[in-house]
């Protein structure tokens, strides 16, 4: 029998939207994760809040209408606010009810520069990564670290001598710019659009692009990413943020820190040992460099083909964060959201691979 094609709109709704998510949909693990690290988080939100005023976006709210943002690859903040004025399944983890009104878009911008200002992101993850000790996800010992370029949002025209002055352009919306015979180097140029960006190239060869570098510690048993950090696209950014990290981990205890061959220096290898840590990078081909910066005292141990198996799995995150979570091609600007946004991302992609770790394990 046909069905009727008569669409009535209901003045009351009998379920909520608890009710309506399924039992088993992923997004309920994740809320899980996300309201115990933010549970840890209420202090610091507390003290970034006045206690007299109109109250703004609960900080909780903000920082799961973000990671949704990242989990769902929405490109943008108005996008962003125009699904959670209709999709049920955003509201309910964010905590919207289903008569609640919906933020502007500007005022949720507005309000996560508050986040940044309180360093929120590192907080989070921090959080989520001691949940995944306390889940036994994580060892102590084995890590491995590497960088990755992230493409700014500014394009290369904007990328001008910093001593030039302001001429008018031929056509305000699309300019002609002629860098034929302009040697363009960092230190006389400058991004017009984002200033903290730098000219960059990752191999001999490739594209020079605008960009930052990000840098993430990963842990060899469980791939989840335990640190991270954005510098600016330099030639010796990695190896410098390589030493950075180690030097903040918790702990004093030897550790090894697989790396690639962009990390195989003297001085490099020499820093992460005075810090208590073993680098296992891999050696420079003896066609391409007669040296490297560890030898056979290293090398011939078992644990350092371990190492070399699994830092490859550090691109996988990368991946995630660069397809899933749109960091191909930077939406924010500035090194500090820059970076804010990269360590949200690396919070989500454990969120997400932690997910899978513990149904493996149950």
């Amino acid at each position: 029998m046909r069905g009727d094609d008569q669409q009535t709109g209901y003045m009351f709704s009998y379920l909520s939207p608890e009710e309506r998510v399924p039992a088993d949909h992923p997004l309920r693990g994740v809320r899980r994760m996300t309201d115990a690290a933010l549970a840890e988080l209420s202090g610091r939100f507390h003290t970034m809040y006045s206690d007299i005023g109109r109250p703004s976006i609960a900080p909780e709210q903000l920082l799961r209408a973000l990671l949704l943002q990242l989990l769902y690859s929405v490109r943008s903040e108005r996008l962003l606010i125009e699904q959670l004025n209709y999709n049920l399944l955003f509201r309910w983890f964010v905590g919207l009810s289903m008569d609640a009104p919906v933020w502007n878009h500007s005022t949720f911008s507005k309000n996560r520069e508050r986040l940044l200002e309180g360093e929120v992101a590192t907080a989070f993850l921090a959080a989520i990564v001691r949940q995944a000790a306390a889940a036994g996800l994580l060892s102590d010992e084995h890590f491995t670290i590497d960088g990755t370029l992230l493409e700014a949002w500014a394009s290369q025209k904007s990328f001008r001598r910093k001593d030039a002055p302001p001429t008018p352009p031929d056509d305000p919306g699309n300019p002609t710019v002629d860098f034929r015979g302009d040697r363009r180097r960092n230190a006389t140029h400058q991004s017009t659009t984002d200033p903290d960006a730098r000219l960059y190239k990752k191999t001999a060869g490739a594209e020079a692009r605008l960009g930052y570098l990000g840098h993430v510690v990963m842990e060899n048993r469980s791939t989840l990413i335990v640190d991270a950090v954005v510098t600016p696209a330099t030639g010796t950014a990695e190896r410098e943020a390589a030493t950075y990290l180690v030097s903040r981990r918790p702990g004093d205890h030897r550790i090894t820190v697989g790396l690639d061959k962009a990390y195989d220096t003297r001085a490099c290898v020499r820093d992460l040992r005075q810090l208590g840590a073993t680098p296992h990078v891999a050696q420079w081909p003896t066609t391409d460099r007669r040296w490297s910066a560890i030898d056979r005292r290293t090398t011939r141990h078992a644990g350092y083909e371990i190492s070399q198996r699994k830092r490859k799995q550090i691109e996988q995150s990368f991946g995630w964060m660069k397809t899933v979570a749109l960091l191909r091609k930077l939406h924010h600007r500035g090194g500090e959201r820059v970076e804010w946004v990269f360590t949200l991302a690396a919070a989500a992609y454990n969120v997400v691979r932690m997910q899978r770790l513990l149904a493996a394990h149950a």
